[in-house]
C-alpha cells in the first residue's frame, strides 16, 4: 500500500470549513473570528505549537478595478508566476501578490510614463527610507490609479509582481479534544488609506469568501518545534501570555493539557480591548479554572477603565509570583505581535525578574538570556 505524500506547499490538502463565529461582539473595534476546518479523511495531523498555513486568494473586486485601469477583460492568455497557462484574472487572483510593491514595479511605472520625477527620485538608494515611508498604505493598485499613462502587456504586468504568498496561524485547538478539526483564532484585516478600502488578504479570504462561498482552503501544517509543552507527566509549571489572537496557541495548550490530564500549574495572561466585547473564549476559560486545568487567570482590558492596561502592567504587578514560578522551572511563552507587545512584555518581564529577584538590570538581563539558553523562554511572534 503506497503512502499518500505529505501536504506542503506544492501539494497542499484542501479543506473545507465547518464553522465560523464572529467571536468579537457588537460594540467592538475589532473582527476577530473562530474558524473550525474540517479534517476528516484528510490525514493531516499537527501538535499544540503548530501553525497552520493557508493559501489565500485576492479580492475578486480588486483584481477586477486593477483590470479595468489598464482596459483588460480577464481573459488574456498569460503564465501565471508558477508558468503555468492561465488566465489574466486568474494569475492575479491566485498567484500575484497585490499589495506589496516591487521596486521592479515601480522603475517600470516610471519608465512608462517618462514623467513621474518624484517617484523617480524616491527610487534613488539613499532614498530608501522615505520610499517605505511613501508606500506605507499603498499597494500596486493605487499607482496604476496615479499614473494612468503607464500601460502593461498583461504578461509583462503578471511577471512585475511578487508572488502570492502562504499567511501562517497558530493553530487554537488541540487534535486529541477536536479529532476532526482544526481551529484558528484570525483578526479580520480591513482599514482606510489614500481613499481606499484596504483589506487583509488572508483575514478576508476566511472571512468573506470562504466562510460565505465554501470556498476550497489550501493549506498544510508548519510545525512549531520550538513552541511545545512539557510532557503530560512532566510537573514544569507554565506561563502563557496571549493578548488578542495570540491567545490561538493556548486555547491549544490547555485543550491538550485537559485531554491527556497533564500535570504542573498553568497561568494564562490575555489581554484585550474591553472584557464586554473582546473576552474571546471565556466560558472555556472559566470552565478550566474550576477544574484546575488552568491554575490561575489574568485579564488586562485596556478599554474597562481610565488609564490604559496592557498584559505588560499585569506581569509588573505579578512580578513576585512570576518570579517564584521562574524559579520553580516554569517555561515562559508569548505569542502574538513582535513589533510593540512582545517588546513590552519582554520589558516587563526583565523588570519583574530584576526587582522581585534583587537583581541589576545586567544580572536580570543575563537571567531571561539563560531562560532562553533553557528552553524555558518560547516565542511564537509574528
Amino acid at each position: 500500500m503506497s503512502l499518500s505524500p505529505p501536504f506542503n506547499l506544492k501539494n497542499p490538502c484542501l479543506a473545507l470549513m465547518k464553522h465560523a463565529v464572529k467571536l468579537s461582539q457588537d460594540g467592538s473595534p475589532k473582527d476577530t473570528r473562530h474558524y473550525e476546518i474540517d479534517l476528516r479523511h484528510s490525514g493531516l495531523t499537527f501538535e499544540p505549537g503548530d501553525s497552520l498555513a493557508v493559501l489565500p486568494t485576492n479580492c475578486p473586486n480588486l483584481v477586477q478595478d486593477i483590470l479595468n485601469t489598464q482596459g483588460w477583460t480577464g481573459e488574456e492568455a498569460v503564465e501565471d508566476l508558477s508558468k503555468k497557462p492561465s488566465t489574466l484574472r486568474d494569475a492575479l487572483i491566485a498567484s500575484c501578490s497585490l499589495s506589496a510593491v516591487d521596486k521592479k514595479f515601480l522603475h517600470a511605472i516610471v519608465e512608462k510614463t517618462g514623467n513621474a520625477p518624484e517617484l523617480a527620485k524616491l527610487l534613488e538608494p539613499e532614498r530608501k527610507d522615505q520610499l517605505e515611508q511613501h508606500l506605507h498604505g499603498r499597494e500596486i493598485i493605487d499607482f496604476l490609479i496615479d499614473f494612468p499613462d503607464a500601460k502593461f502587456q498583461p504578461q509583462e504586468f503578471v511577471s512585475l509582481c511578487k508572488k502570492l504568498l502562504i499567511r501562517l496561524y497558530s493553530i487554537s485547538s488541540s487534535l486529541k479534544a477536536n479529532p476532526n478539526s482544526v481551529h484558528l483564532t484570525v483578526a479580520t484585516v480591513r482599514y482606510h488609506t489614500f481613499g481606499r478600502d484596504r483589506k487583509g488578504v488572508a483575514s478576508t479570504f476566511l472571512a468573506e469568501r470562504v466562510a460565505l462561498h465554501e470556498t476550497v482552503i489550501p493549506t498544510f501544517i508548519k510545525e512549531g518545534k520550538g513552541f511545545r509543552l512539557p510532557a503530560p507527566d512532566d510537573p514544569t509549571p507554565i506561563i502563557m501570555c496571549g493578548p488578542g489572537t495570540g491567545i490561538a496557541p493556548f486555547r491549544s495548550f490547555l485543550q491538550e493539557r485537559d485531554a491527556t490530564q497533564a500535570q504542573g500549574k498553568a497561568w494564562l495572561f490575555f489581554g484585550e480591548v474591553s472584557s464586554r466585547t473582546d473576552f474571546f473564549y471565556q466560558d472555556e476559560f472559566n470552565d478550566y479554572l474550576q477544574r484546575g486545568v488552568l491554575t490561575k487567570l489574568t485579564t488586562a482590558f485596556s478599554r474597562d477603565q481610565a488609564e490604559k492596561i496592557y498584559v505588560q502592567h499585569r506581569i509588573a504587578e505579578a512580578a513576585q509570583e512570576i518570579w517564584e514560578w521562574l524559579e520553580a522551572g516554569a517555561i515562559f511563552y508569548i505569542c502574538g505581535d513582535a513589533s510593540r507587545m512582545a517588546v513590552d512584555v519582554d520589558q516587563a518581564l526583565h523588570t519583574a525578574v530584576q526587582q522581585a529577584g534583587h537583581k541589576s538590570p545586567e544580572e536580570a538581563a543575563e537571567y531571561i538570556e539563560q531562560l532562553r539558553k533553557d528552553k524555558r523562554y518560547r516565542r511564537d511572534v509574528y
